[in-house]
């Protein structure tokens, strides 16, 4: 007996997937287990395999299209069996808005829209007096009438210049900025300029939309208050200088930071929270999640238990999400269970920003880069290394004074490394 094989849920916070490749086609044999589709989440492109043994009697959706959780996927059954009435039957319940594939072959994803450039306004005719008849190359030149001028008193050949003006007009400017026995060439008119009014389109990938969705929500219904704190960070570059000649993977200041937020949410659990509504969660186990920044978005990969990980783990686990995001590898258990996030955009010399919590926590640490400016140390001013931290809290879990706790508790523990370093930490 035919039976309908639905757009699975692959992720928690997946509402759609989009088919990017399938394995199989109208007519297919099909058994458990086999491969049939690769389908990509808001998270990662995942291979989704059969549940089913039979034929292949119908594909519902062609590749590049999205399609619904529990839509119609797929049709496996016996080879030649009619399954119009299990399908008429299912779009009376709910149409499907991708189109179906009525063919063996689905047809490849649409390019680009890419709108043609505007052609550009007819000039309007203004009265004029008879043209002069000339043969010299000022004519056959566009140059405004000053310019032509200043040209003849300067000795200046119009063709040696390139205007900068509209259309390549030569203007006064390019005659003052002339220098004799060098050919000028503006950037309006260098090599591949662009000089007509064009653009090009993309559809929305499906993390794109999650991000955009997830964010908005929690931007919008959490309300934020911010945290900024100043941190020493001399002892630490000279403490991880210390750690990367004997640990067996280099050791990041990212790394750092994961271990001394762990370690200061074990201290202070009401930053260790969520908001469900009508209660608040205090979690008793710390999972960091670790912002990684791929093609289409972000991905936020989970270090679990992070307070009980050594430094080394904490790097080999953050260096292997990271690749694992650009490769679109990572599994769901990679990225869910997240119950404090921090974002990290010191590597791309940002020295302060504020991010958006990551829902279901209650707060989101963002790391600037560490930069070197005049700092009073015992009443003498001097060079030193100081970074910016902002924590983002949802007020309605976490008050001023609680968060202002947690970051003097993981200033603390970044400016005296040594207490982040007890046996067993490297």
């Amino acid at each position: 007996m035919a039976e309908i094989v639905r757009m699975p849920k692959m992720s928690d916070t997946m509402t759609e997937g989009v088919v990017v490749k399938w394995h199989k086609k109208v007519g297919d044999k099909v058994k458990s287990g086999e491969l049939v589709a690769e389908v990509e989440t808001d998270k990662a492109t995942m291979e989704y395999e059969s549940y089913h043994n039979g034929t292949v009697l119908y594909l519902g959706v062609e590749e590049g299209k999205a399609i619904a959780i529990d839509g119609v996927l797929a049709i496996v059954g016996k080879e030649g069996e009619d399954y119009k009435a299990l399908l008429d039957a299912e779009m009376a319940k709910a149409p499907a808005a991708a189109k179906p594939v009525e063919e063996s072959k689905p047809a490849p994803a649409p390019a680009p829209k890419v709108e043609a450039p505007k052609p550009a306004p007819a000039p309007v005719a203004a009265p004029v007096a008879a043209p002069v008849a000339s043969s010299s190359s000022d004519d056959r030149t566009k140059a405004s009438p000053l310019a032509k001028r200043l040209a003849t008193e300067k000795g200046i050949d119009l063709s040696m210049l390139k205007g900068s003006g509209d259309h390549g007009r030569i203007v006064k400017r390019d005659i003052e900025w002339f220098k004799p026995g060098t050919f000028v060439q503006t950037a309006a008119f260098a090599p591949n300029a662009v000089t007509s009014e064009s653009y090009s389109e993309v559809a929305v990938s499906q993390m794109r939309k999650t991000i955009a969705r997830r964010l908005s929500e929690s931007k919008f219904t959490a309300p934020h208050f911010y945290l900024t704190m100043d941190i020493d960070m001399d002892a630490l570059i000279a403490a991880r200088e210390s750690v990367n000649q004997v640990a067996s993977v280099k050791i990041s200041f990212n790394d750092f930071i994961v271990k001394a937020v762990a370690s200061s949410l074990r201290q202070h659990p009401t930053v260790n929270s969520s908001w469900l509504d009508d209660r608040i969660r205090y979690n008793n186990h710390i999972n960091i999640g670790v912002a990684v920044a791929v093609e289409d978005g972000l991905l936020v990969p989970v270090v679990r238990y992070a307070d009980s990980k050594t430094l080394t783990q904490i790097s080999t686990e953050v260096k292997g999400f990271s690749q694992k995001a650009k490769d679109k590898k990572l599994q769901p258990a990679d990225w869910e269970g997240n119950t404090f996030t921090i974002s990290n955009l010191g590597m791309f010399n940002i020295e302060e920003f504020t991010a958006i919590i990551n829902p279901p926590d209650a707060c989101i640490l963002a790391v600037g880069g560490i930069k070197q400016v005049p700092v009073v140390k015992n009443g003498i001013v001097q060079p030193g290394n100081v970074m910016k931290v902002t924590l983002s809290c949802d007020h309605r879990v976490v008050d001023g004074v609680v968060g202002s706790k947690f970051l003097n508790t993981l200033k603390a523990l970044l400016e005296n490394p040594i207490v982040l370093l007890g046996q067993g930490n490297i």
